[in-house]
C-alpha cells in the first residue's frame, strides 16, 4: 500500500508527479488516473509536499488548497514560486473552493491551472500530459 511520502510507483516514464492531498481518495483517484504515465510521489500536507517537492524535484504538482497541518496549499506555492530553484515547477491547484476570486487568488500567485472538486480525471490527465510534453527533455 503507497503512503504519503513515498514514491507511489514507477511508471512507464521517469516524469514525476508530485500529488499533494491530505484526503486518500483523492490521492488513489489521481493515482489510478496518471500511475501508468508518470512516477507518482505523494504527500498529505502541505509540510511533506515541501520536502518531497526539494528531495524529488518533480515536474509537476497537484496541490490541494485546504489542507490541515502547518501549511495549506497556497502556502506551499508561494514557497515554491518564490524559490528560484523551484520556481519553474508546473503547479496546478485543486480544490473544493468554486470561485472565482480563489481562482484569480492561486494564478496571481503562480499556479498553473484551478480545478474544482469534484475533478474529471480526464481534465486532469489531459492537462498533465498538455503540461510535460511542452517541457518535454531534450
Amino acid at each position: 500500500m503507497n503512503q504519503p511520502g513515498n514514491i507511489a510507483g514507477k511508471a512507464a516514464s521517469n516524469r514525476k508527479v508530485l500529488i499533494v492531498d491530505d484526503n486518500a481518495d483523492i490521492r488513489m483517484l489521481m493515482r489510478v488516473t496518471l500511475g501508468k504515465k508518470y512516477e507518482l510521489l505523494e504527500a498529505d500536507s502541505g509540510t511533506s509536499a515541501l520536502q518531497m517537492i526539494e528531495r524529488h524535484q518533480p515536474e509537476l504538482v497537484l496541490l490541494d488548497i485546504g489542507m490541515s497541518g502547518e501549511l495549506d496549499g497556497l502556502q506551499v506555492l508561494d514557497v515554491v514560486k518564490g524559490n528560484a530553484r523551484l520556481r519553474d515547477i508546473v503547479v496546478g491547484m485543486v480544490t473544493a473552493r468554486n470561485q472565482s476570486a480563489d481562482d484569480k487568488a492561486a494564478r496571481a500567485r503562480g499556479a498553473d491551472a484551478y480545478f474544482v472538486k469534484p475533478f474529471s480525471p480526464r481534465q486532469i490527465i489531459a492537462w498533465v500530459d498538455d503540461c510535460l510534453s511542452a517541457a518535454a527533455p531534450a
